[in-house]
């Protein structure tokens, strides 16, 4: 990822939003005081950066990495505790701009929910970050204490819709708002099996795909629906990316704030990525694929 084309990228988007007034449009209140040395396309451009590097601490990241190689990139860099101090400003633009990073829909979609701990289970009991704000779940890994990701992709790798939710929350609840947008097929995994769902969401042209459970009567299913839930572990790839390269997860956030500030940087870093898991679909394999139910 080059980091000039990024800060392009991010600095007209910026540029772009201004022009709508965004003080007003995002409810920002502005501080007494006197501007920060770094714009907001440079503060977005060096928290995306963290997530496409091998740092793992964001602290060591600056100190070591932008403070020493890349003042020629960003003249104007501050303290590490100035810029500490700017992150929390930055959570609107970078929601928004990672509105602007989704895929199009393409007809052939796939969901899951990743789990998302903030701590390990042994200090949930003393855990003060998220208090009142993250819950206990379970997951096909066994119990955690934080948040769960909702994620639904295209099958050429690129994210269409990302929900955040509290650990105890149902994989069903926001697959309605999440896909407003969406057509075709959607395939998910057993948790997302409901009637009421699937009614839902073909009586609005999107069949939704899950394997039955053991105790269900077989049905009868379409050869190409059933090959499509083979293919089920491109979202699995990309939830493991998120994870090991992006560094989504952690247990190490100061404030809540912050920590949606790093999740969304690691979504819009995975965004940049130059080779996303692909299904290589051809155009005859789509032309199989109704485009209407």
């Amino acid at each position: 990822m080059s980091i000039l084309k990024l800060f392009c990228h991010v600095d007209s988007f910026c540029q772009w939003l201004s022009t709508w007034e965004q003080a007003k449009l995002l409810g920002v209140a502005r501080k007494r005081g006197p501007a920060p040395c770094l714009s907001m396309s440079e503060v977005m451009t060096i928290l995306i950066c963290l997530h496409r590097s091998h740092y793992r601490d964001f602290k060591a990241y600056y100190t070591q990495h932008v403070s020493k190689h890349m003042r020629s990139e960003f003249p104007a860099l501050v303290s590490y505790t100035r810029f500490v101090e700017l992150i929390p400003s930055s959570l609107p633009t970078m929601y928004l701009y990672l509105h602007v990073r989704f895929g199009q829909g393409t007809g052939v979609a796939f969901i899951d929910s990743t789990p998302l701990a903030v701590c390990h289970n042994r200090r949930i009991g003393r855990h003060r970050v998220f208090a009142g704000i993250a819950t206990r779940g379970k997951s096909s890994m066994g119990w955690f204490y934080g948040f769960k990701l909702h994620l639904i992709v295209n099958d050429q790798g690129d994210l269409l819709a990302v929900h955040l939710t509290p650990a105890n929350t149902d994989d069903r609840k926001p697959v309605p708002q999440m896909t407003k947008e969406l057509w075709g097929k959607l395939v998910g995994d057993r948790g997302y099996l409901s009637k009421t769902l699937f009614e839902q969401l073909f009586a609005r042209g999107l069949q939704l795909i899950t394997p039955i459970r053991k105790n269900m009567k077989n049905q009868l299913v379409v050869l190409e629906d059933k090959l499509l839930t083979r293919k089920r572990f491109i979202i699995e790839t990309i939830v493991d990316q998120l994870k090991n390269i992006s560094q989504i997860q952690h247990t190490r956030h100061r404030s809540p704030t912050n920590y949606l500030v790093n999740l969304i940087a690691g979504l819009i870093a995975y965004t940049w990525q130059p080779k996303k898991p692909s299904l290589n679909l051809s155009e005859e394999d789509m032309a199989l694929l109704p485009t209407t139910i």
